[in-house]
């Protein structure tokens, strides 16, 4: 049994970082061997619309182009797959784990006005990017005032 000094400033504010503390104990958490962002796999997306086109570009490092499915379906738009892990090896001894590996799905909605047959989808050095472009009715016009 271990003594610990009583401090009155941790009595309930101390109790949460406390039960923490045994969580992160238990799971490994505080040796940095499972990390929160190893629990999900989430692929960072920018989505940019210009005149013609809507651009998604998303980071998806260490996978092949096998690994990603892109749908869309009812204007939605979604990017799916899954980073696999490495095979496991029992003689390695791992101090810290911080690359995420699992299954991931994200969805965008777009606007009806689309032209679904000339999207174009390209994977390079771990970087999808994505063009959808839009329909003549949706670009932009420009009309012209006549001076009377």
């Amino acid at each position: 049994m271990t003594l610990v000094k009583y401090n009155p400033n941790n009595s309930l504010f101390g109790l949460k970082s406390n039960m923490d503390k045994l969580f992160d104990e238990f799971f490994g958490l505080d040796k940095g061997i499972w990390p929160e962002s190893a629990l999900n796999v989430v692929p960072a997306v920018d989505l940019e619309e210009t005149e013609d086109a809507f651009k998604i570009t998303a980071e998806l490092p260490g996978m092949t182009k096998k690994d990603i499915k892109i749908t869309l379906e009812n204007n939605v738009l979604s990017i799916s797959g899954e980073k696999k892990a490495e095979k496991e090896t029992k003689d390695k001894n791992y101090h810290r784990v911080e690359r995420s590996y699992g299954k991931f799905h994200r969805a965008f909605e777009l606007p009806g006005v689309v032209n679904r047959e000339k999207i174009e989808a390209e994977y390079k050095d771990g970087i999808l990017s994505i063009s959808v472009p839009k329909t003549e009715e949706a670009k932009p016009k420009q009309i012209e005032v006549k001076v009377k």
